[in-house]
């Protein structure tokens, strides 16, 4: 009950007697109030806060006047304010990482096991989209959307995605023909991907973007292409790399931010893909950064997996140059093993390629070529 207290406040009164006319033996007394020289509380309060309301309303500018009733009040300051922009995206490190010891014999090792390994990024991969289009501003907003699609989504099934999209779209896949489409078309044709609602929201505004700001291409920034929905500092780097032939940086994708860690490449090991991203351009040569993205994630894709790689296939185990390395292990969840060998090559003739295909108990994986130049090797058979 603190709360409905009240405050007294004390007054000084002046009493004055007079006879009551009624009686003449009664006398009656009658209070006058004085003036206190000193000013209660609460008219002191009262006071500053009608000086405090005057002084504001002198700096009030017309924006900040009252509103009048039934109007709906505006933000002050919301009628000239601009978008935020974007923060750029980072190109560099404040101190370079060091060149990991024996990167050279390591990358030349994976390049060579890769000229012999035919992946899912090498026929289906994003870089792929392109070739099916004619127009040049098509091939490159087909490069995007594919890189838009793949994330979080295996390369056999982006690759049927764009397919089946660019036939929905009537046989092109173009900004205009996009941006006509239904979202329940769009999602249709892309509704094996993963979050494929969402995407369908992504790449319809981004058409629209495209459309309005940037003349129905794809923008040549990373800046620009990351101010897009749904797009990253890994597509844009792809993008620019393949649709522009700009070499800008690096696009760092899953199987490049597990592989260079496993390696060691990384002191400490890096917690993202962006982290790895400025740690590779801090040190790797700028010619090499095109090439590395592709390389591992076809490497990724079939001897360095996620889980159970196939480290007894790696060269990089028997040379000693793979911190991560495990012994190798028996699985019965393999598909099939396909051994493949080279014979002498005739004077002028082709390569002929002898091959051994031995079945094992489960057939819930894919399989894919490595051919090696003199020895028999393993096709890989693990999912991803």
């Amino acid at each position: 009950m603190s709360g409905l207290k009240r405050t007294i406040s004390t007054r000084t009164t002046r009493l004055t007697a007079r006879a009551s006319p009624y009686n003449a033996g009664v006398t009656l007394f009658e209070s006058e109030p004085a003036t206190s020289p000193r000013q209660s509380k609460r008219a002191k309060v009262e006071t500053k806060v009608e000086d405090l309301i005057e002084e504001n309303s002198k700096d009030k500018s017309p924006a900040d006047a009252p509103v009048p009733s039934g109007s709906t009040p505006k933000r002050k300051g919301s009628a000239n304010k601009s978008p935020r922009k974007p923060k750029p995206i980072p190109q560099s490190l404040a101190v370079p990482h060091p060149a990991p010891e024996r990167w050279k014999e390591t990358y030349d090792t994976i390049k060579q096991m890769r000229s012999r390994i035919t992946a899912p990024v090498d026929t289906m991969g994003c870089d792929q989209a392109q070739f099916k289009e004619t127009d040049p501003k098509n091939r490159r907003f087909a490069t995007l959307i594919s890189l838009m699609l793949s994330s979080q989504t295996k390369d056999e099934v982006t690759d049927a995605a764009i397919s089946k999209l660019r036939a929905a779209l009537g046989g092109s896949l173009s900004v205009d023909n996009l941006i006509a489409a239904d979202d329940a078309t769009i999602s249709e044709a892309i509704g094996k991907v993963g979050f494929w609602r969402r995407k369908t929201e992504y790449i319809k505004k981004a058409a629209q973007r495209l459309r309005d700001e940037f003349g129905s291409d794809v923008p040549k920034t990373v800046d620009e292409l990351c101010s897009l929905p749904g797009v990253g500092p890994k597509m844009a780097f792809l993008a620019l790399q393949v649709a522009w032939n700009l070499n800008v940086g690096i696009g760092v994708d899953v199987h490049v931010h597990r592989i260079t860690n496993r390696l060691g490449w990384h002191k400490p090991p890096t917690k993202n893909p962006e982290e790895t991203r400025l740690n590779l351009q801090s040190w790797l040569p700028t010619e090499l950064h095109p090439d590395i993205n592709h390389m591992l994630v076809g490497f990724g894709q079939v001897i360095c997996v996620p889980v159970g790689p196939r480290c007894d296939l790696c060269e990089l185990n028997t040379k000693g140059l793979c911190p991560s390395a495990q012994k190798a292990s028996k699985s019965k969840t393999r598909k099939a093993v396909v051994l493949t060998s080279e014979a002498s090559v005739p004077a002028g003739g082709s390569l002929p390629k002898v091959e051994v295909e031995i079945e094992a108990e489960e057939d819930n994986t894919g399989l894919y070529i490595i051919a090696g130049p003199s020895t028999p090797e393993v096709k890989n058979e693990e999912t991803w």
